[in-house]
Order: C-alpha cells, then structure tokens, then sequence
C-alpha cells in the first residue's frame, strides 16, 4: 500500500516498489484472505433477472480450486493459455483466479466479439480451452475446426454440442489444490488491445503487473482502501480497467466487489445500483460519466454516497468535473494508461490540485516524461511523446510471439505511448492526442480532448468528437462531429451558435469551422471514441 501523507510529494517520498521473487496473482488475490478471514466477503453478484448472490472468500478458493482441478483433468497445464470469453459474472473471476493459480495464462476476451475477432485472438494464442456461456459457445462452434489447439470449451449455463459443463465438472471436483510456485516475471495473461493499426497484438503480462497496478489503483481513489470501501465499474472484466483497475486490485486489499452486467448502459439504473448495494467507489469510463450527466437530479431519487470516483480512457475537462462534485460530492479522478504500461499517471484529489484537462502526475513508483523522438526528456511546456522508463513492474513483457512489434514500442528504454502530451511546471502531464489525433492548423498544435470537452458544454449537445480535416490553406481544420440532445433539431444557427460557444470559450483558432450531425459517435468496445472512422467519412 502508498505510505499514508498528506501531499503527493509525501507519497512518493517514502514509496517503494516491493516486489517479491516469488508471487501469484491467484493465491494474492484469493488464498491470502481465504486462510485469513474465510468470512469476509469478495463479491456480490446482482444477476440479470435481480437476484442477488454473495460469496465469501473461502466460496471462491473453493470453487476456483475445484475448476483449476477441472482444467488439469482436462489437460491444461502450465503455461497454456485459456480463453475467458464471458461478461461480468462470478464464474468470470473464479475462472482467473484457477487459471493464475495453475500457472496458465489467462486470456480475457470481450462478450460481444464476433466469430472473426475470436478466431484470430484465439488462434494467435493457441488457446487449449475457453471459458464461456451459450451465446459464447455459439460463435466458438462456427470457427472450431480452425483452432487446432483447442481441446475444451467449458460452458457456465450448462452442456451442449462440444461443449462441457462447467458447474457440473467444478462440483464433482476436489476442492483442494496446490497452487503453483510462480516467479513474479512468469506470465500471467494475454489481453490484446484494440488494433487501432493492423491486427491487434497480445500483450502479454507477467504476474508481478497486479502489484504494478496497486500505486495508480490506490491514489486514484484518494488512497484506497479504507475502512468501508465497495467497489463498482460497469467496465468488463475483459478489458484491463474492469480487471486490472478494479477487480484484482480490489481483491488484493480484501475489499468487495459488486458485480452486475448491462446488457446495455443504463445511466438511471447505474445510479440506482450505486444505491442499492452502497457503493463507495467507482470507476466510471468517460462516456459512462457522459451517460450519467443526461439524468437529471439523480440524488433525488438515489440515496448513494460515493467515496471517490476514478475515470480514465479519454480526458476530462472541467465541465465535467464540475458536474462530478455536484452530482457524486467528490472530484473524479482522472488516470492514465493503455494495456502495455497502465496506471502509471493519475490525479488525486485529495493530495494534489485538480487541473481540468490535464490528467495527472506520474503514480508513485512510474518514471514517465515526455520525450523526444531520441528518448531525450523535454522541458516543460515542449510537447512531445509520454514515456515510461523500464524496468517497471507494471509494464508488459512483450507482444505475444511479435518480437517486432514489442521492439518498435521502446526508444531504448523508454516504452513509448503512441500518445503526445507535455508537461507543466508543476510536474502535471496533458494529455494532448495520440500521435494521428492531434490537429495542425494554420501552425497551431491542436489536441481534441479541450474541444470536445467545451462542445458538451453546450446545452443542445450531447457528445461530442473532434478530428482534423485536410485544408488547401490551413493543412488542417477542426470538425466536429456532434450527437445532439433528445428533441434537438440542427440547422444553420446551431451551428453557428456551437461555433461562437467554442470561439468565445477556448480561441478562436480552436473553434470547429466544420460540425456535422450524427446519430451516435464510433466507439471502441471499451467505450473510447474512433477517431480515425471519422477522418475518413466521406
């Protein structure tokens, strides 16, 4: 855990990384407070008809015991990698815990990747089995005879056509089992990002990445945990920020995780579980918090009470902090990472100074600066690239079976982000836009996070995306591309009206000189916006 101050620089001070030789993210998460406290709770489970399950500790060393046992009787061994292609569910993080604790390498896969995606992520990995439900093992069916490797597909709502069941193995199995004796440096799990170039690529962690997690974790959320902390994101559990931003984390300190799948957000009903199940902190995506800000007077009708609210993916600004003290009583907390190197830059309320549109100072632990194109570190107020020096326990290993691509990431031993920021005076780092997102305009160096930001602003305006187009005189223009608010007709002066709101707000070279009008903004699955489907509209 960071050492208890009252300042940043006091953190950071008396911080250091201890990182044991030996370590399993299984046995850490799981096994050490099983043999503690058998009693404590680990997860409460909000199931989509609403009944409410709850399992202690002891229920999931037992039952990630009984299903590590499945495996082996199945011939998993270590080292193998294991797909868990499943939503938020207790199954999901009993399914990790036994994969960790016998040595295999978990490979979290999102629930509603279609048949191609599967195919690829699952034969680039040579998964040996896969963890799923009927909707799961509907598409495996379809691309089976293609994955040679795999020799198991375990379903959690019962059998089926080449499939197992995973209830009913897990109850005739032994509860007891003998973790493995990992090495801290072993691999853990393969998440794979979201290809934002090409193929997407594995990046494969070691187990040593939870520990990694615990400074950005913990600061994010104004020095997690203490005493009556519940913790909740609507993020899933196959993306690092649901697994390694909330679940594992939370479970490595002993603290309750709620559980609950959407089929599709619901911003009402988030409020309404926040409620229900006494939530004390959340992680909440950008667009999740964007959602939200359309419900009117939700402490009206919801009685919750937040300790503190982390969000990270896409930069906030100050409106939407504002909202956040009005609505939650606590400044969101912004972090900063990607699936290679995460956690490794946050604010902290109540440590440091709230800058809106700047996304933090590095977490306790993380060397990250901004460079230049030699890995030569800049001044403050020079923009450059964000990099993380290595070696660092919470950064990858490497790209699985992609020694190119895992080389072409590091400027000797800086890891680079792909993203572009500076730093200020104060040691804060901004954000400004991944190398392809920043906008030059007539000379200027222009970061979309600040517009969008002063866009939602706008009363008519419900989100909100910028990129930059190509132009004979300026080499680039600022366009927005705006989903408006229910009921809301564009037409001339609207457009004019968001223009002179942007111009009169941040300047005048800022402002979108082109705005066009859709229905719903490209997202990735993990709720970022695609801007690069947007720069090639038509």
């Amino acid at each position: 855990m960071l050492p208890k101050a009252d300042s940043y620089e006091g953190v950071c001070r008396h911080f250091a990384w201890q990182v044991p030789n030996r370590y399993n993210i299984g046995v850490d998460v799981c096994d050490r407070w099983a043999e503690a406290e058998p009693d404590r709770l680990a997860l409460i489970h909000k199931r989509r008809d609403g009944g409410v399950e709850e399992y202690r500790f002891s229920d999931i060393r037992a039952l990630s015991n009984r299903f590590a046992n499945t495996l082996a009787g199945h011939g998993v061994a270590r080292g193998d990698r294991v797909g868990i292609l499943l939503p938020q569910a207790p199954e999901t993080a009993i399914s990790h815990v036994a994969v960790y604790k016998m040595g295999a390498v978990a490979v979290p896969l999102f629930s509603l990747f279609g048949v191609e995606a599967l195919e690829y992520r699952l034969a680039n990995c040579a998964a040996r089995a896969v963890v799923t439900d009927a909707a799961g093992a509907a598409k495996i069916a379809q691309i089976r005879d293609r994955l040679p490797a795999l020799q198991a597909v375990f379903r959690i709502d019962g059998s089926g056509p080449g499939c197992l069941d995973w209830h009913g193995l897990c109850d005739g199995a032994s509860d007891r089992f003998t973790p493995v004796d990992t090495a801290a440096d072993d691999p853990a799990l393969i998440i794979y990002t979201s290809g934002t170039t090409g193929q997407p690529k594995g990046a494969l962690h070691a187990h040593r990445v939870l520990l990694g997690h615990l400074p950005g974790v913990e600061i994010s959320h104004d020095l997690f945990p203490q005493a009556g902390d519940r913790i909740w994101t609507p993020a899933d559990w196959a993306w690092i920020g649901g697994l390694l931003d909330v679940l594992l984390p939370a479970w490595h300190h002993g603290v309750t995780v709620v559980a609950h799948r959407f089929e599709k957000f619901d911003a009402e009903a988030a409020f309404a579980l926040l409620a229900e199940f006494r939530v004390r902190n959340c992680f909440l995506p950008p667009t999740a918090l964007k959602m939200m800000r359309t419900v009117q007077d939700p402490q009206a009708r919801h009685a919750y009470a937040l300790r503190s609210v982390a969000s990270g993916g896409e930069t906030l600004g100050a409106g939407l902090l504002d909202w956040g003290r009005q609505t939650f009583g606590v400044t969101i907390n912004e972090f900063y990472g990607q699936t290679e190197c995460n956690m490794i830059v946050s604010s902290a309320a109540t440590l440091m100074p709230a800058k809106p549109g700047i996304m933090g100072r590095p977490a306790p632990g993380h060397d990250v600066a901004v460079i230049d194109s030699d890995g030569n570190r800049l001044p403050p107020g020079r923009l450059g690239l964000i990099g993380v020096h290595r070696p660092d326990p919470v950064m990858f290993l490497g790209y699985w079976n992609n020694p190119e691509a895992t080389a072409a990431k590091f400027i000797g031993d800086w890891l680079v982000t792909g993203d572009q920021g500076e730093l200020d005076e104060d040691g804060y780092i901004r954000f400004v836009g991944r190398d392809d997102d920043v906008i030059t305009s007539a000379g200027y160096r222009i970061g979309p996070g600040e517009i969008e930001d002063c866009l939602i602003g706008h009363p008519a305006v419900r989100m909100a995306a910028v990129v930059g187009v190509p132009d004979p005189l300026r080499t680039e223009i600022v366009k927005a591309f705006v989903v408006l608010q229910e009921g809301v007709t564009p037409d001339d002066a609207l457009v004019a009206s968001i223009q002179e709101h942007v111009k009169t707000r941040l300047a005048a070279h800022e402002y979108p000189r082109a705005i066009e009008f859709l229905e719903a903004l490209p997202m990735t699955t993990t709720g970022k916006i695609i801007r690069r489907e947007l720069r090639t509209r038509p």
